[in-house]
């Protein structure tokens, strides 16, 4: 693609001076998007030489917009790079453009403020161009040396203590597990956006080394965004369970959480089945419930504490169709508790909760 031989041939030139700290965050980015873009539609309105050939250009952009609007990522770098030339043509052709000279103050400052947005699009762009690339050449790519202070000042397990580890994805990751057990040593090692896969390859620093009587795992949602099979997503977490098990760590494997497609009109990414198949969960989940039972391990069902009846995630348990808010986590608290004290049960208590 035209775009990304453009991309990689700017790139040190770019990134030289680039600044990560430029890079816009959260609905900043999106908000600027939509100002350009209506700058470009005001300013083809009081200049009308400018409606014609500008025509192509802002329309291009705003497709941009829209493009970003609905991908899976909001700082793509081919669409941000066209957004990005087409404003800057846009400005060329506005400079070169003969200004009446009975223009306004307001048409004025409102020139000036298009030209301070692509700017600052500009500086977001080079930052971004910069981050990505620290991400390719950076020795922890996947982020699995995230915890390492942390884990430092872990102390070693007391006597008698129950410690846990909760690891999983952004949904084990947002969890403040202070607020919903209180006063229990529970260490939050979860990593937003992380497949079983990476999971795996953290599993000595972040659960092993930090010697907890109990492993809760919650993952595999992220595997099925980005297509990787139930076979992998099986392969990975059962070897998660055996790595535990060997170091004397009961392991209690989560359901995976159903999605929904409730919150799509406050934003196109929460657009969730389309990504994650409720089939393929359930299909999954099966998986996961019968794995637990033939080895021993404890299944830790959210999953029918949180679907509704047409198999989609409660829309009033979460915002975005796909992370518990507040709500879906007081739902998935007790769960959680109870399978933690079903792990920690002597054998012959755990084969009778079991029976029952």
């Amino acid at each position: 693609m035209p775009w990304l031989r453009i991309l990689f041939a700017l790139t040190f030139v770019l990134t030289a001076g680039a600044q990560t700290d430029a890079r816009l965050r959260g609905n900043n980015a999106p908000k600027l998007y939509s100002e350009i873009a209506d700058l470009m539609e005001a300013n083809r309105i009081v200049i009308p030489e400018l409606a014609r050939a500008g025509a192509p250009l802002a329309e291009n952009f705003r497709q941009g917009v829209k493009t970003l609007a609905v991908s899976r990522q909001r700082d793509h770098l081919g669409v941000l790079y066209q957004m990005l030339a087409n404003a800057k043509v846009y400005l060329q052709l506005l400079d070169a453009m003969p200004k009446p000279a009975e223009f306004s103050v307001d048409v004025r400052n409102q020139i000036n403020s298009l030209s301070d947005q692509v700017e600052k699009l500009d500086r977001h762009f080079r930052a971004t161009l910069g981050y990505r690339e620290q991400q390719v050449l950076s020795s922890d790519r996947d982020n699995l040396k995230r915890y390492s202070e942390a884990n430092r000042t872990v102390a070693a397990t007391a006597d008698g203590e129950n410690r846990v580890v909760f690891f999983g994805d952004s949904i084990t990751d947002g969890w403040k597990l202070n607020q919903y057990f209180t006063s229990q040593p529970y260490i939050n090692r979860g990593i937003g956006g992380q497949i079983t896969g990476q999971l795996l390859g953290r599993m000595k620093d972040d659960v092993l080394d930090l010697a907890p009587r109990v492993m809760v795992v919650l993952a595999g949602t992220n595997d099925l965004a980005r297509g990787v099979s139930n076979e992998t997503i099986e392969n990975n977490l059962e070897m998660i369970g055996i790595l535990a098990q060997a170091a004397g760590i009961r392991p209690v494997f989560s359901s995976i959480l159903p999605v929904s497609d409730y919150h799509e009109e406050a934003d196109p990414r929460n657009k969730r089945t389309p990504l994650r198949d409720p089939e393929r969960i359930n299909a999954l989940n099966r998986w996961i419930s019968q794995t637990c039972k033939d080895r021993g391990w404890i299944y830790l069902d959210y999953f029918s504490a949180l679907v509704d009846e047409a198999g989609r995630l409660q829309k009033e348990l979460a915002n975005d169709g796909l992370h518990p808010n507040a709500e879906g986590y007081k739902v998935m608290a007790p769960l959680a508790r109870q399978a933690i004290e079903t792990a920690l049960a002597p054998p012959d208590r755990k084969s009778k909760r079991r029976s029952r």
